[in-house]
């Protein structure tokens, strides 16, 4: 019985030594990430596709199955997997996601960062492309 108070008062004193060495900034900068900017390099990417009903369906379908999960169904960040994730992910409406080029959306999708994985490997360029104009077209709607 007096191992397991002093294996307990021990735990709290390596806990309290722990928590004492993060400031409430460090942990508030655990919480939040710094603003997410791609290279400079990838505002001059373009889209070789027209955005067209068949571009926006396709790339419908990829956001129903792979982001909607996470950015919601209608792109405001409140998917259910994404609330569990510490990090809020985009909201497509926002007028920071808004303001970014094509390329730099594009560039985002190919290489991930923290909770968003990086979808190089897992879609061709056009299906990427074809993702930023559905991104695009749910950030016009209300």
């Amino acid at each position: 019985m007096r191992t397991n108070n002093i294996l307990a008062a021990s735990a709290v004193i390596f806990t309290g030594i722990v928590l004492a060495g993060f400031s409430s900034k460090t942990i508030d900068q655990k919480l939040t990430q710094d603003p997410w900017k791609a290279p400079a390099w990838a505002d001059t990417l373009k889209s070789p596709y027209h955005e067209e009903p068949l571009t926006l369906a396709q790339g419908e379908e990829l956001f129903t199955l792979y982001c909607a999960a996470c950015h919601g169904d209608a792109g405001y960040g409140d998917g259910a997997a994404g609330g569990a994730l510490g990090q809020k992910p985009a909201n497509f409406h926002d007028t920071l996601v808004k303001s970014q080029s094509d390329g730099s959306i594009f560039w985002k999708i190919a290489n991930g960062r923290g909770n968003m994985p990086p979808f190089k490997d897992v879609f061709t360029d056009e299906q990427r492309w074809q993702l930023v104009a559905y991104i695009r077209h749910l950030g016009k709607t209300e």
